[in-house]
């Protein structure tokens, strides 16, 4: 029972990340509010380290300050700037949507860093996804042009984070998983500031209460207690965790339909339906190899 509550938690908190963004960037330019949760939560997680986790050692050193530099990047400062900055061309069901076929690319990208030829399963389940996407995208794309560059960044960055956890895997930690994510998310903030600095207007800035209600859900529910509950069901059993991953889609969509009142369609359904066969088919592989 304690394993599916936090199952359940993780899909609905990870999966309201789009409309928490959607949200705040209607107060501020993405990278300002991807600069704010990344800092913050990166000093959240380290602060929390300190305080309570007295065993495990706070201060990287030379070796493992580049380790988690090259992470950072990846995972937060690529990842979470394409990310923020898609959602202001496309819905938050979509971005939820294509964040959800994130396992795929993992499987492909493990597949060629470890000099393996991806199977025939493996391609077949990326392929489901990516057009899962663009059918559930489809009514957005032929109304609206920009969805189609919102979907394009997206994707890379949903590669770039894929990467990132391929990194993660095949490198040596001897730090704990929260002092790591805390480093990496600050970090990743501070290599996204120059970038908020040329980019983003402050004048046009509001940090009103929607901003501050974003961020804040956005930093504790979504990059603090997610990624807790996360590490904690992969430590219990990382093929059960990632079958949570398949609840996103559908916990996103009712997310993006009650607060930013995205419709349902046929293409919704139909694209979601092919996002988790997908999802379904290169578990299966991942769990047979």
């Amino acid at each position: 029972m304690k394993n599916l509550l936090a199952g359940i938690l993780f899909s609905i908190l990870w999966s309201s990340a789009a409309v928490a963004t959607k949200l705040g960037i209607q107060s501020v330019h993405p990278f300002i509010l991807a600069n704010f949760r990344l800092i913050v939560a990166g000093i959240s997680l380290l602060l929390f380290s300190y305080l309570f986790s007295f065993k495990n050692r706070l201060v990287p050193n030379g070796k493992e300050i580049k380790q988690l530099a090259l992470f950072g990047l990846l995972n937060s400062t690529l990842y979470l700037g394409a990310f923020v900055l898609a959602i202001k061309y496309i819905s938050p069901g979509i971005g939820s949507l294509a964040t959800a076929t994130n396992p795929l690319f993992i499987t492909l990208f493990s597949a060629l860093f470890l000099q393996k030829k991806p199977s025939s399963k493996d391609l077949i389940s990326l392929m489901l996804g990516l057009t899962g996407i663009l059918i559930a995208s489809f009514p957005q794309v032929h109304l609206e042009g920009e969805v189609g560059k919102g979907l394009l960044i997206l994707i890379a960055g949903i590669m770039t984070v894929s990467l990132a956890t391929v990194y993660y895997v095949q490198t040596s930690w001897s730090l704990n998983a929260l002092v790591i994510n805390g480093w990496q998310v600050f970090l990743g903030g501070i290599f996204l500031l120059p970038f908020t600095l040329y980019f983003a207007d402050f004048d046009q800035a509001n940090f009103d209460l929607r901003f501050f209600l974003s961020a804040a859900w956005l930093i504790f529910p979504v990059s603090i207690l997610a990624i807790r509950l996360w590490f904690y069901m992969i430590d219990k059993d990382p093929i059960a965790a990632s079958m949570w991953i398949f609840l996103c889609p559908v916990f996103g969509y009712l997310f993006a339909y009650f607060f930013s009142a995205e419709p349902i369609s046929i293409f919704t359904i139909v694209g979601t339906l092919m996002v988790m066969l997908g999802l379904y088919v290169g578990k299966k592989q991942s769990s047979n190899a």
